[in-house]
């Protein structure tokens, strides 16, 4: 694997208001970074949430695109509980569908802007959360998954990145499908059409799940026998309080002995080798990092330096 992907979108400078310049100057920090091959990319509606005729002009050329639905599909379960693409409410359904049919469209926008295919994958999730009247449903997931291959996708993958799901006794952060019916769905579908549908791991959320360091390794292990892993992004957590939250979702950077760190993070160096070696990183499609920072008013220059420091820890980790 050459290279890695970027969540830069959690780790971009927080201004007031939609600052152009101040993310020109963001974007040009990580095209100076070694080691990126390109971009996880969020999509809430559009190609890029407030200018898609900036972000064409400032991404580098030669990055490569890995979509990412999750901040769009949380976003519209804030206004819908029974939206997501394994609803039981049919409407809710509908509605994911037609989320992801705009994503569609922005993917061969920017592989047009380009001229070649640039965007890897799709990582759609199996939202909903359970709410009253609605719940995640495997049936309708998979009657999802099977309409969701027989549509062009301009060369992207479709992939299942996995969130953490209802466990008793536990607050979830998304409260999705488990894992296992995750895989079951997908490999029913592949079966089905002949598709090549897989899942991403992201050790965060896994961890944040399974309230272990363990979690990750295991949904590894079980996409990887499946013959279902396709991706890996690191994100750290902790159960301990503090700016970033006990057991939460907010892609915490990793522990470390040098660099810029976050010294409460149960994802380190050990833990990245660890997944590492249990995913074989030379049989994924995409590999990389998703960290946000604290505090918000951390400069430009310093959320760059978060960026390169996860970034050395998982080149180590690769070797």
């Amino acid at each position: 694997m050459t290279g890695f992907y970027v969540g830069a979108y959690a780790t971009a400078p927080v201004t007031s208001s939609w600052d152009p310049e101040v993310q020109t100057a963001y974007f040009n920090g990580l095209k100076a970074i070694p080691g990126i091959r390109g971009l996880e990319h969020p999509f809430t509606g559009a190609l890029h949430g407030h200018d898609d005729a900036w972000f064409l002009t400032n991404i580098d050329p030669h990055w490569d695109f890995v979509f990412t639905g999750i901040p769009g599909v949380m976003g519209r379960l804030g206004e819908d509980a029974g939206f997501g693409i394994a609803s039981s409410a049919e409407a809710g359904r509908q509605a994911a569908l037609a989320f992801y049919q705009e994503a569609r469209q922005a993917i061969r926008k920017l592989n047009g802007h380009l001229g070649r295919q640039a965007v890897q994958a799709m990582m759609i999730h199996t939202a909903p959360r359970p709410a009253e009247g609605v719940r995640p449903d495997a049936a309708a997931l998979v009657a999802s998954l099977q309409e969701m291959v027989s549509w062009d996708w301009d060369g992207a993958a479709l992939v299942i990145e996995h969130c953490d799901t209802r466990i008793e006794g536990q607050v979830p952060s998304k409260g999705f499908l488990t894992i296992e019916t995750e895989i079951e769905a997908v490999l029913e579908v592949n079966r089905n059409t002949g598709g090549n549908l897989g899942l991403c791991i992201n050790w965060g959320r896994s961890a944040l799940e399974t309230r272990s360091v363990d979690g990750p390794v295991q949904h590894i292990e079980a996409a990887r026998t499946a013959g279902l892993l396709r991706g890996l992004m690191f994100s750290g957590v902790s159960g301990a309080e503090g700016p970033y939250g006990a057991w939460a979702d907010t892609h915490m950077p990793p522990a470390g002995a040098t660099g810029t760190f976050e010294p409460s993070s149960l994802l380190n160096e050990a833990e990245f080798r660890r997944c590492v070696e249990a995913a074989d990183p030379q049989a994924l499609d995409y590999m990389g990092i998703k960290i946000g920072v604290r505090p918000e008013s951390l400069t430009t220059e310093q959320r760059l330096a978060y960026i390169e420091s996860a970034l050395g820890m998982l080149q180590r980790a690769v070797g």
